[in-house]
């Protein structure tokens, strides 16, 4: 476990993230952020492409599980229900609270997990804080507001140390 921002692979979006690279590395679990990973924030249900990538993890034996900072379980709820997944809500990332609870519930270890996210402050420092993989996609629908301009600037020498995929 260590303490870093670094990612451990960046990719433009989750779909670049594939079933095979994940079985590969002997990744079980996926854990995903909602907001801005799968979907813009304004998005509440799942599109099409989103359930065929579902579809492909989960035929690969991959659990996919949202972890997400969400103070209301709504949209979350909606959002897993119409995918046939789970999701740890109020996972306080980037503690490793949220990170412990779905590997424990899945029956898995830090180095059959892997945590999908598009911020370093909590995805990938949660993720890196875990001893899990941490890949991190670019923001769907780009940042929003200047404070999330200014957040996806502070990013980038961070993302440049990571491995492309």
């Amino acid at each position: 476990m260590r303490f870093s921002l670094v990612p451990d692979r960046v990719y433009q979006q989750y779909t670049d993230v594939t079933a095979q690279a994940l079985t590969e590395r002997g990744i079980r679990l996926l854990l995903c952020d909602l907001d801005y990973t799968l979907a813009p924030r304004a998005v509440k249900t799942p599109n099409e492409m989103v359930h065929r990538w579902i579809a492909e993890m989960k035929q690969a034996g991959i659990r996919v599980v949202i972890l997400s900072n969400n103070r209301s379980p709504k949209r979350v709820n909606t959002f897993c229900k119409d995918l046939g997944i789970s999701y740890v809500g109020h996972a306080g990332k980037p503690s490793v609270r949220g990170y412990r609870k779905a590997m424990k519930q899945a029956g898995v270890t830090p180095q059959q997990t892997a945590m999908l996210g598009d911020k370093l402050l909590t995805d990938m420092l949660g993720a890196n804080l875990s001893g899990v993989l941490a890949l991190m996609v670019e923001p769907l629908g780009g940042p929003v507001g200047a404070w999330n301009h200014f957040l996806h600037l502070l990013q980038r020498p961070f993302k440049a140390m990571a491995k492309e995929h």
